[in-house]
This record gives structure tokens, C-alpha cells and sequence, in this order.
């Protein structure tokens, strides 16, 4: 052998030795510090193309000063983008899901059944990823703009065999101690049954510095005050209002900010330009979130629901889904500006399922008048498309909506009798909140008015036990929601003049956009076709030794 032969070989085995040294693969690669899912309920596709849209091209879009380009766009670009199936994957072989379904197999990676709440398809408890996060010893969080007991929030911390065990949900959330932030609505499933009447029951929670807003009634059957039991036996921090979450300085707290749903996207837009919202929003509940969860050097899960997204696309609302995008977005932006700039945490974006069948469309109304365009390929000739194919200012004019549906229904009838409303009645409520392009007259509001016999009459059914529902014409089996219906209906008076379409008043199957943020050999992996056990699995993955 020469030299230089020998000399090769001496240099191979030196790196061979040193290879061998390194061998033993550290046991976190691959794995993540915090993990961080963000939910828009009920947003699919269709309702992020609107977001998208109007954040980039529509005149008066609120992101103009920051150049139009939403949180989920800022995480589509730094990490990676895939799409879910959203079905149950139980043995009855649903095609379409609901929240509570959807989010116990986001939450656990295993099949599960229509409404049930952290269980698996054939009744049996799971465990979520909250809950082994837990077990790990590190710190974890549950936000919602809806309820703390609605099935989003409840899928990750509780098991129950329907998702109307709001009672119940409520107390495994404080009893479990798998939680230590919890920040939502729904006081009205803390509180003892007796609140209304009871004056010693109030004092107890003016004392802890609830409004009566907070505190004006209870679903509770027993007089068990969680709030209080939280506070005194579970070492909870207690939050009513944004200043009091604002002052928050502990590693644990209930933050509990109406009766029941949080303000909506309307109201929020509404207060935040006035500078007078008292709830945090859902941006100032994550940030809190963050800063208390992030003492834990062991880590945590935190859990992030935009929830009224899915509420307006219920009621077909295109002007209240579009703030309400707008508030989770905001959120979301929030939690990429924290993230951005880490190694440590494994951000995942999606919807549960989509809502409504939203769309733009174009249409046979308004069609365009002809005009001369420069272009040499004209040839003189007009420019005069056969459709309306829906103007960029609907963008514009759907954000100043200034009341949801349901608050119009309210003016219509503050009782919520509508058997005898009328046409002008309807029209002169939508044309107060809506842009004046899109006015209605009393002919097109007479539909909202017209009510039947309810031809799909359950006895008992939460929904379907009334004897009268307002008239649906098509798919009327896909309206379920009793006299909720007539804001389904406001919907269809606008859609022709709004360019927008609606399929349902429920959920539909359509695969839901996926976005993970994190260290590339993890975020890749979501960048595929796959189903929300498959997402829940990931995490796990990302953030638990197995």
C-alpha cells in the first residue's frame, strides 16, 4: 500500500470511529417543545378564499397598511399547506361530520362517533393529545369564542356520550386537572342553578368581579358554583373582562367572559374601532395564553378555536362569516408573530369542517353594461360578458354589515315570536344593517315571513318538536334549526345582490386546508391529502416520545 493509499485509509476509519461515536440518535429528533392547533370552525376552503380576497383585493381591506396578507398566508408561505378529510371514521360510515365528532378525532387520532365528546366510535374513552401532554408535564390551554363546554373546546378535555353534556363538561374541565388556562364563554354551565334569584349567590360573584352580564342565569340542575370551586380547590386565577385577564400574573386560570356565546365578528369589529370592547378578544386570549403557558420550561398544547365562523355560516350570514374570519385571522397572525422566529413549536391551521356550501357565484342579475377596452385583440368590438360575475366592491360592501342575522331577528321580534311579522317589517331591520346596494324590498322580505306546518316533526327532538317552521322551498331537509330558519331566509333575500350562494344550513363533506408551521421534518408531513385522525397522529407524533 503507498502512501497515500494508507493515508486514505487511516482518514476513512478516523470517520468511521467518530460516526460511531454520534450513533445513539437523540431521542427528540423530530420533536417539538409546544404544539399549537388553531380551529376555524367551519371553515373550508371556500370561506378562506373569501378571507383571502378581501385581504388582498378589496379597496377598503384592513390589511392595505400591512401588505395584504393574512396570518394564514404568512404560514402557507414559511411552512407547508395540505388538505383533510373530515369524516367520522367510525363503523357507521358517515360521510359528514360535526364538531364534536371532528374535534375528538383531532384530538385523539382515533375514529369517533356524531357528537359524542372524547370518545372513541364504539363509546369508549380516549385519550386526547391535551391529555398526554399533561402526563409529559407540560402546560396546556383551551380558547373558544363560543362556549368552554361547545364540542370543540370539550373534545380535548372531556369525555362525554353527546356534546349537550354541557354540566358535565364543565366539571370535568375544572376537576380533571388537565387544563390550567381556560378562556371562553359559557359561564352559564359554572354557575349554581339558583343565580337568577338567589341574592347571596350573586353577592358571591360580584365579589369576584363578575357583571350581572356574566352571571344573569344558569343551566346548571344544582347549585354547585364552579367558579368558586375552581378558585378555592383547584387554584384558579379567575377572569370576567379583558382587564381583569390583563392582570393575570398566575400558571393558572378561568377566564369566563359571557353567559354564553362571546361577542361575534360584527360586534368585535364594531367595539375594537371604538376602543370600547370589555371582552378580551380572541388575539388577547391567545396572547395571554402564550405568556402564561410559556413559563413551563417542559412545554405545552394549547388549543385555539375561531367557533363563530361555523355559527354565521349556519344562518348563511356572508357579512358576519367575513368578520368573524376576519377576528380568527387576527388570532392567527398573533400566534405567527410569536412562532415565526422559533425551532421549538409545531403550529397546525385548520377548519373542522366546512359550513354552509359558501360561495361566490356569478349570476344572471346586474349583468355588466358594455365598455370600450385599449386592447389592440378587441378589434372595436364591446366588451360585454354574458353573467355578472360578482363586482371586487361585494368584498367592501360585506364588511359593512353592521348586525348579524340573528341581531336582526331580535329587532324583528325581541320575544322571538315571528308567526305574525311582516314583510315591511323585515325589509325596514335588513336595509338598517346592510349596504345600501343590497337593500331589500318588502316583495323580496315577504319569504322571510312565510311559515308551515312542520312536515318533518319529531316529538322530542331539540329541533325538529315544533309544530311551525318558516318555509323553506329546496333542500328544506338540509334546514334544520327551527325558526332559526328565518335568518337562513334573510340570507337567500340578499344572495342575488351579494353574488353568494349557499348549499346547506349544516355541515357539508368537503376536505378542509391544513397549515404547519414548524421545523421542516415536521411541517412537510402535513402537506398531503389526509383525514383529521391522520393530522391528531402528527402532533402526537411531533410531540410525544412514543
Amino acid at each position: 500500500m503507498n502512501f497515500k493509499s494508507l493515508m486514505a485509509t487511516i482518514a476513512a476509519s478516523a470517520l468511521l470511529v467518530a460516526c460511531d461515536k454520534q450513533a445513539p440518535m437523540d431521542i427528540n429528533e423530530g420533536k417539538v417543545k409546544n404544539v399549537i392547533l388553531m380551529i376555524g370552525d367551519g371553515m373550508g376552503a371556500q370561506q378562506i378564499g373569501m378571507l383571502e380576497e378581501y385581504a388582498r383585493r378589496a379597496p377598503n381591506s384592513l390589511y392595505n397598511l400591512t401588505g395584504n396578507e393574512t396570518g394564514l398566508q404568512k404560514f402557507a408561505k414559511a411552512g407547508h399547506l395540505g388538505l383533510s378529510l373530515t369524516a367520522p371514521m367510525g363503523a357507521d360510515g358517515n360521510l359528514v361530520t360535526d364538531s364534536a365528532c371532528s374535534a375528538s378525532q383531532l384530538a385523539s387520532g382515533v375514529a369517533a362517533g356524531s357528537e359524542m365528546i372524547g370518545l372513541d366510535h364504539e363509546g369508549n374513552v380516549v385519550e386526547s393529545i391535551l391529555e398526554k401532554a399533561k402526563k409529559m408535564g407540560k402546560a396546556t390551554g383551551l380558547i373558544s369564542d363560543t362556549r368552554m363546554t361547545h364540542a370543540t373546546p370539550a373534545a380535548f378535555a372531556a369525555h362525554q356520550p353527546h356534546r349537550s353534556y354541557e354540566n358535565e363538561i364543565a366539571q370535568q374541565l375544572i376537576e380533571s386537572g388537565n387544563v390550567d388556562v381556560l378562556l371562553s364563554g359559557g359561564a352559564r354551565h359554572f354557575l349554581p342553578s339558583m343565580i337568577k334569584t338567589d341574592a347571596s349567590a350573586q353577592a358571591a360573584m360580584k365579589e369576584l368581579g363578575a357583571s350581572k352580564a356574566i352571571y344573569k342565569k344558569s343551566k346548571r340542575k344544582d347549585d354547585r358554583n364552579l367558579m368558586l370551586e375552581a378558585k378555592d380547590k383547584y387554584g384558579f386565577e379567575l377572569a370576567f373582562d379583558q382587564q381583569q385577564l390583563a392582570a393575570v400574573s398566575g400558571n393558572k386560570v378561568l377566564g369566563l367572559f359571557s353567559n354564553s356565546l362571546m361577542a361575534d365578528g360584527i360586534a368585535y369589529s364594531a367595539c375594537k374601532q371604538a376602543d370600547s370592547c370589555t371582552q378580551p378578544s380572541l388575539k388577547q386570549m391567545t396572547l395571554k395564553a402564550l405568556d402564561v403557558l410559556s413559563q413551563d420550561e417542559d412545554g405545552f398544547f394549547l388549543m385555539i378555536e375561531g367557533g363563530q365562523i361555523d355559527w354565521a355560516g349556519h344562518v348563511n350570514d356572508a357579512g358576519w362569516l367575513l368578520h368573524e374570519l376576519l377576528k380568527f385571522d387576527e388570532a392567527v397572525t398573533a400566534v405567527y408573530d410569536w412562532v415565526k422566529d422559533r425551532n421549538d413549536t409545531l403550529v397546525v391551521v385548520t377548519g373542522d369542517h366546512e359550513t354552509g356550501g359558501f360561495g361566490f357565484s356569478y349570476s344572471a342579475k346586474n349583468l355588466p353594461a358594455p365598455k370600450t377596452l385599449p386592447g389592440s385583440g378587441m378589434k372595436g368590438a364591446p366588451y360585454r360578458p354574458n353573467y355578472n360575475f360578482a363586482q371586487v366592491s361585494n368584498l367592501d360592501k360585506l364588511h359593512a354589515q353592521s348586525a348579524t342575522f340573528y341581531d336582526m331577528m331580535l329587532e324583528v321580534s325581541p320575544d322571538w315570536d315571528f308567526a305574525d311579522t311582516t314583510a315591511s317589517q323585515w325589509a325596514e331591520v335588513i336595509n338598517d344593517h346592510v349596504h345600501e346596494d343590497y337593500h331589500v324590498t318588502d316583495t323580496e322580505a315577504q319569504p322571510i315571513t312565510v311559515r308551515h306546518k312542520n312536515h318533518m316533526l319529531i316529538p322530542g327532538h331539540k329541533y325538529l318538536s315544533a309544530n311551525e317552521l318558516p318555509v323553506i322551498q329546496d333542500f328544506k331537509e338540509f334546514y334544520v334549526y327551527g325558526d332559526d330558519l328565518h335568518a337562513n331566509l334573510i340570507g337567500r333575500a340578499l344572495a342575488a345582490n351579494q353574488n353568494v350562494v349557499w348549499g346547506t344550513g349544516t355541515h357539508t363533506a368537503a376536505p378542509v386546508p391544513v397549515y404547519a408551521f414548524g421545523p421542516g421534518s415536521i411541517s412537510a408531513a402535513f402537506s398531503t391529502m389526509q383525514r383529521h385522525t391522520d393530522v391528531a397522529k402528527k402532533m402526537m407524533d411531533a410531540l410525544i416520545v412514543q
